[in-house]
């Protein structure tokens, strides 16, 4: 099973995402297209989003251990299709000659302090394996070449979302439970939503005798589940089990309001 990934498949992983990216714009009939999941977006602003992301990362990266950002890079990316390319992958490369010249578990910042997610290089890296994977993903549909991201890199990411995104010591609104989000090619996952907070962990292959039933249940592959963590699929498209209430309530919350 493709999870706990060492730090050079990660990298690795980064690296061929950041691929089908590229070529997804240039596949695309032009970079006006409108971006499906993300309507508000042409292809162009999508490669300028994400490009600069992996720019502002890899000077986070680079700058180590800091209670607060760098400052995000400015001034807009280029227009013409096989320039945009080509700072795109300057700006990828960029992040990973950080990521490589730091090292795996190198102290740097991370927006997700109240998370379970460690603010280091491996928690960076799987952040931007993330954002990668889901936006090459949006940018493959606006080029009419759609496809799934892929099953390892999924697994990978629907952890990492749950451990950054999901986890915090705020406390939960509403009645304390625990949902399930079980991948169908890959392990379940549960978070524990209580005044606590909430708090993600993979659960063991074998049931623990006795254990109580979670609230709810949400089934699908991986890359089903990273689609709906971000929004690009309804909750209802999946197989729910249980209180389906629940994951809308956990959709809406906002600790940090």
């Amino acid at each position: 099973m493709p999870i706990d990934l060492d730090f050079p498949t990660l990298l690795s992983l980064l690296e061929d995402r950041s691929t089908a990216f590229r070529e997804a714009l240039v596949a695309a009939p032009d970079l006006d297209v409108q971006v499906p999941t993300c309507p508000e977006w042409t292809l162009y602003d999508l490669a300028q989003h994400l490009g600069q992301g992996q720019r502002f990362w890899s000077a986070i990266v680079a700058a180590g251990a800091s209670e607060t950002p760098p400052p995000r890079p400015t001034g807009a990316a280029p227009t013409d299709r096989e320039a945009l390319i080509a700072w795109f992958a300057e700006s990828n490369e960029q992040l990973l000659a950080a990521l490589r010249e730091a090292g795996p578990e190198a102290p740097c910042w991370g927006w997700w302090e109240l998370a379970q997610s460690p603010r280091n290089t491996t928690g960076a890296v799987r952040r931007r394996l993330n954002e990668t994977a889901v936006h090459a993903y949006d940018a493959q549909l606006a080029a009419g070449v759609a496809a799934e991201v892929p099953r390892e890199v999924a697994l990978d990411s629907a952890e990492e979302f749950l451990l950054t995104c999901c986890s915090t010591t705020v406390a939960w609104p509403h009645t304390p439970a625990v949902l399930a989000f079980q991948a169908t090619d890959g392990p379940t996952w549960q978070l524990t939503l209580s005044a606590n907070g909430a708090h993600a962990t993979r659960t063991p292959t074998t049931p623990t005798p006795g254990a109580a039933a979670p609230d709810g249940t949400i089934r699908g592959t991986a890359a089903e589940l990273l689609a709906v963590f971000h929004g690009r699929t309804p909750i209802e498209a999946l197989h729910l089990e249980g209180n389906a209430e629940l994951f809308h309530q956990l959709y809406d919350w906002d600790p940090e309001a």
